[in-house]
């Protein structure tokens, strides 16, 4: 057997095990056994075979089942084995005068290895232990695996490998495989839900030649055969809106989004949207359907409304708790933002009081930051902050009392914003001076300032009518029904640094212990 010449494979780099296996595939071609077989002999999932026993119709049935050998117990002539598939776990009972020829002395016992894929054809049979297994007739070779199983992984440093090694970490962590069935099962159920309510699921472009629908720098790349460059969607937005100008009253969508900002513990420059439209409704319409949604949610995945993240009991029973931004931060820091109207002034009532405010943020980002920092973390329940200032709510529409806010809400969880939502501008020359005042903090540095789209403006000359919108990410969403702390456990393929700069950090944290 010629191996590649690569690193990957240099005698020198590998372990006893790792070479111990590449000499067992050498064994099994010389035997004249496929390592590599393009099919697989399958009549029956484990979770299927073990269903025949239980319903009592397994009597003299023969089934062949395939998997992962997770277990191998070699006892002179007779062997038992775990075999492991997608829906559960069998044993396998080998016996040397039950395998064709020397297969059983020369295949079974010197060239097979634990984490190798084999199918297993013979009757159904229970052991004098009561363990359910299969009697092994015919042993079918499917893969070989040439890295040794590995072991769970522990402690905080660890978390980097298992983010970049995310099959190594499936394989190693079962709760981890529950994890991301759980997130499929969320949405699935939001899917479930909104389908339920007449919503049409769509999909909009995630190359666009103009961005929009958020405050976030985007990614940027180019079109080589149209000589175009395009930026990677940071919300589905604008071209949803369009649909309802269109003719459509109620429609959502969900997928990914991509923002050129930084990673945390609830940001991911990928991650995963949903956001709905309906028209006719305001942002109290939706801040209903939204309650409802999760909770909705919540009984299909839990089978009840209470949710336990980090030691907290959540409970997401509707009605959730309405407060008035303004009042939040009042009540968190003691300034009432509306009495400094002004970034300057804003800014020296709170350095006045302690704090450090940004001296490049606009008044409204001051606002927002006094949010995050003194309210946000303590929202554990869930809680509907409504009634934004104008200043950070371009796509917003004004308030019919206060023409300083919007009619604005964002929803939170477990510390965290889950999700935001707006009664929707569809007054075309109020979006348009509300994307020109954006154009003038962009031309005065502001990176995350809107564009101004005006293929969307025209759209609206052509009329929409009131409409509520709304998003929310998937990702921390299943945070808090997963009880995880990081975006970065419910992420398969997390954004992680390079391994290089992986390993400059580290080197610096030991030099700093």
């Amino acid at each position: 057997m010629n191996l590649p010449a690569h690193p990957l494979f240099d005698p020198e780099r590998l372990s006893d095990q790792e070479q111990s296996r590449l000499k067992n595939l050498q064994g099994l071609i010389e035997a004249g056994i496929d390592p590599y077989p393009a099919r697989a002999k399958r009549t029956h999932t484990i979770a299927a075979a073990r269903a025949l026993y239980e319903q009592g119709k397994s009597e003299g049935q023969e089934v062949s089942v395939a998997g992962r050998l997770r277990r191998i117990r070699i006892m002179g002539k007779m062997s038992f084995a775990d075999l492991e598939d997608g829906t559960g776990v069998i044993q396998l009972v080998l016996r040397k005068d039950s395998l064709p020829g020397d297969f059983y002395d020369n295949v079974w016992k010197r060239l097979i290895d634990l984490g190798d894929f084999v199918g297993a054809t013979g009757p159904l049979v229970v052991t004098k232990t009561g363990e359910l297994s299969v009697e092994v007739r015919e042993l079918q070779f499917l893969s070989k695996t040439l890295k040794p199983m590995p072991d769970k992984w522990h402690g905080v440093r660890d978390r980097e490998k298992r983010y970049r090694r995310r099959y190594v970490d499936l394989l190693a962590n079962p709760p981890v495989r529950e994890i991301f069935r759980k997130r499929a099962a969320i949405v699935r159920a939001l899917r479930e839900y909104l389908d339920n309510e007449g919503f049409l699921e769509v999909e909009t472009p995630i190359l666009q030649p103009i961005y929009g629908g958020a405050a976030a720098r985007p990614f940027i790349t180019h079109h080589n055969q149209l000589h175009q460059d395009l930026y990677l969607r940071i919300s589905f937005e604008l071209y949803l809106k369009r649909l309802i100008v269109g003719g459509y009253d109620r429609v959502y969508e969900i997928g990914r989004d991509f923002r050129n900002e930084g990673v945390s513990f609830k940001h991911n420059p990928e991650f995963t949207q949903l956001e709905f439209y309906e028209a006719y409704a305001d942002y109290n319409d939706v801040m209903r359907r939204a309650e409802e949604m999760v909770a909705y949610v919540a009984r299909k995945v839990t089978g009840g409304h209470t949710i336990t993240w980090q030691g907290h009991t959540i409970d997401v029973t509707p009605p959730w708790r309405r407060i008035p931004l303004r009042q939040a931060i009042f009540e968190a820091t003691g300034i009432d933002y509306e009495s400094y109207p002004d970034a300057a002034s804003l800014a020296a009532e709170m350095r006045r009081r302690g704090h450090e405010p940004d001296p490049r943020s606009s008044w409204g980002k001051l606002v927002d930051s006094l949010m995050a920092k003194y309210v946000e973390p303590n929202l554990i329940q869930p809680t509907f902050l409504i009634d934004y200032p104008r200043d950070v709510s371009p796509l917003a529409k004004g308030s019919p009392t206060d023409p300083r806010q919007v009619e604005r809400f964002e929803g939170f969880m477990a510390g965290m914003e889950i999700c935001n939502a707006f009664s929707e501008i569809n007054d075309p020359i109020d979006q348009l001076q509300r994307f020109l005042d954006e154009n003038y903090r962009a031309r005065h540095g502001d990176e995350e300032a809107h564009p101004i789209d005006e293929d969307f403006i025209e759209a609206l000359c052509y009329g929409m009518p009131p409409t509520g919108g709304f998003g929310m990410g998937i990702d921390r969403l299943t945070m808090i029904f997963t009880d995880t702390d990081t975006i970065r456990e419910v992420i398969l393929f997390p954004h992680l640094r390079s391994i290089k700069e992986e390993e400059e950090a580290e080197s610096v944290e030991m030099a700093q212990e």
